[in-house]
Order: structure tokens, then sequence, then C-alpha cells
């Protein structure tokens, strides 16, 4: 059987004491989507939302979401980002915000949560922001893609 490893033998959750492990190099995908209405993603895609240019501050929102992942979900680690990505693509198949984000560094723990924390946060921006013009958009399918590095080695969800 699996152990869960932020439980400790008594059965209380507890952080992961990564002090002996090694600096390797890591990195994590994620993706997700916020689907919304022809006519909410058309007043994103013209600009013309009255809250301002959505796509630009959901992708700063996602970038400082990453960046503050241990306030947000307790018992991970406070990393030293050395790289954040996020990216935000109009889908008009959905329709809706097809969302990326990739973090990466040098660390004895990985950031799989970070780039699922920035997608999130991303998502809830974009909900927020045209939340005026639609409140029935939907935040979907938010998973880690590939996570790369640690002792687990690399992992592909396509």
């Amino acid at each position: 059987m699996t152990k869960l490893t932020h439980i400790d033998d008594s059965g209380k959750a507890h952080m992961v004491d990564v002090g002996a492990k090694n600096d390797t190099e890591r990195a994590a995908i994620a993706r997700g989507e916020i689907k919304m209405k022809k006519e909410t993603f058309d007043l994103i895609a013209a600009g013309n939302m009255k809250k301002g240019d959505v796509l630009t501050v959901a992708q700063i929102a996602g970038i400082n979401g990453a960046k503050r992942t241990s306030d947000l979900i307790p018992l991970c680690h406070p990393l030293l980002l050395t790289h954040i990505s996020v990216q935000l693509d109009l889908d008009e198949s959905l329709p809706g915000v097809q969302i990326t984000a990739s973090a990466r560094l040098r660390g004895k723990t990985g950031v799989e949560m970070e780039a699922l924390t920035a997608v999130s946060v991303a998502a809830l921006t974009i909900y927020d922001m045209a939340k005026a013009a639609e409140k029935t958009m939907v935040i979907q399918n938010i998973r880690l893609v590939e996570k790369r590095g640690g002792k687990s080695g690399d992992i592909i969800n396509q």
C-alpha cells in the first residue's frame, strides 16, 4: 500500500521534511479551461469587457497565484521559482479560454501545485472579470499534464 506523504504515522497531517533531499531541476505544466457563452467569448476577444483586458489581468493573477501557493495550500513548501508562465488562448470551439501554466525551479520539492494554482487563479480571474456579462461560465478540466524531476521521475498526462 502506498503511504501518503502528508500523513504521519499517527494519521495526522504534517508538512513533509525535505531537508535531506538533494536539489534537482524540477518542472511542471498544468492546463485547464473556462467555458462560456459565445457572447461573453466575443466580448473578451474584442477587449470590450468593462473591467478591462481580461486575458492580461488573468495572466498576471495566475503568475501571482503560483508565487503564493504556499500561502493558499497549508502543507505546501514556500518555493523559489525560477520560472512561471501562464498562457491564455481563446478557443472558439469551447467557446472559452484554454489556460496553460508552466513552473520551474532547482530545489528539493516539485512545482506541480504551483502550476495547478496558476491555472486555477487565472480561471477564477477570468470568471471575476466577466461575471457581469455571464454568471454561468464553467471552470473545468484543471489537471497536471507534465511533471519532470524528483524522486518519482517524469510523468506525462496528456
